[in-house]
């Protein structure tokens, strides 16, 4: 069966046919066929794909990319450690309101929803307050498509000596990275974005040492992510409690497209240049950009809604899916847009037909 409309949003994506054909067997969990020949060979990969240094590890577990996220904060801060949370957007946002339900002691730096987490405040914060063991941000805050300064924020962590944690929900796989150059201990991505799997569960890629430091700290039964982790490791890729066992072949296969693509370089060229043509043709079109070019991601775009009485987002959405195409509604506190993704199995083909779908579709 073809698939009604390509999903041009930040996940889950348009997958290829070949991922979810993937996915038309059956696995048994405790079979050394799915824990090593699969599940091991993925937790090498993520590790590859993050970094060529030594001393990580990685992680899967069951959920959607926040379940991994909860269980991240909710495993490696100590009861007596504090979060420090920067937040601008309703991502950032989630990792304070998690912290807030487990308890966590911590603080919250916001930027507002278009601008980024500013490097000099956080230095000010790690200074003033040597009690802020832990510092995380989201990468690509897709409320906005705003690309955050990672790398500039990690400088400031390291420099104080804190453990940095990022949310990488929507760029792990899609833009070159080395955690260990960034200075990242622990990164969060699921496997639904952009190594184009299907949903079900999350993972974690981290310093070896700093998860091996966390045992008996987690919060949760389930979401414990160091036991997950030393089960895994010591039982050669059995999961704790039963396993997404069609998810994660279908992942596998993702991987094995990724490489085929050419890499996560390559991947991200793909999303750069459907990005661009998404923009230019938005704005051929009169349809402008929330962010500053310098400030967007190739990941997703948030664009103001236009500005005429007779323009409804339900009604634009409805001409855009009946066309093939289904994009995203705004997320933004105080300004009305919406949103388009241009991540998963789509080309540059697929946004010169949206452009026209859209201009086609200008009913205001």
């Amino acid at each position: 069966m073809e698939n009604p409309y390509v999903l041009l949003t930040p996940g889950p994506l348009s997958t290829s046919k070949t991922v979810k054909e993937a996915m038309m067997r059956d696995w048994c969990t405790w079979d050394d066929d799915y824990n090593v020949g699969i599940v091991q060979k993925i937790r090498r990969k993520l590790v590859e794909l993050a970094t060529t240094s030594a001393g990580y590890t990685s992680v899967l577990m069951q959920g959607s990319g926040t379940f991994s996220v909860e269980a991240t904060l909710g495993t490696v801060v100590p009861n007596d450690g504090r979060l420090l949370v920067l937040a601008n957007g309703a991502y950032g946002k989630r990792l304070a309101q998690i912290a807030a339900r487990l308890q966590i002691d911590h603080l919250v730096e916001e930027s507002g929803e278009t601008a980024p987490p500013d490097p000099a405040t956080v230095e000010m914060a790690l200074k003033k307050d040597p009690k802020i063991s832990h510092v995380v941000m989201v990468h690509c805050e897709t409320t906005t498509g705003m690309l955050n300064p990672i790398e500039a924020v990690g400088d400031v962590v390291k420099r104080y000596q804190r453990i940095f944690i990022v949310d990488a929900m929507s760029t792990f796989g899609g833009m070159p990275m080395d955690i260990a150059a960034l200075g990242i201990d622990f990164i969060i991505s699921s496997a639904n974005k952009c190594i184009q799997g299907v949903p079900g569960f999350g993972f974690v890629i981290c310093r070896r040492e700093r998860l091996e430091a966390c045992e008996g700290q987690a919060r949760s039964l389930s979401l414990d992510l160091f036991d997950q982790w030393r089960t895994m490791d010591q039982s050669r890729g059995k999961w704790r409690y039963t396993s997404p066992t069609h998810t994660v072949r279908a992942f596998a296969q993702a991987l094995v497209e990724l490489e085929e693509e050419g890499g996560v370089a390559a991947r991200n060229a793909r999303y750069c240049e459907n990005h661009r043509i998404l923009v230019e043709g938005m704005e051929g079109l009169g349809i402008r950009c929330l962010l500053p070019r310098a400030l967007q991601s190739p990941i997703i775009t948030a664009f103001y809604n236009p500005d005429s009485p007779d323009y409804t987002f339900k009604e634009f959405y409805t001409r855009l899916k009946k066309s093939g195409f289904v994009i995203y509604p705004g997320k933004v506190t105080d300004v009305d847009t919406f949103r388009v993704g241009s991540i998963g199995h789509v080309f540059p083909d697929d946004f010169r037909a949206l452009i026209k779908s859209v201009r086609e579709s200008m009913f205001w």
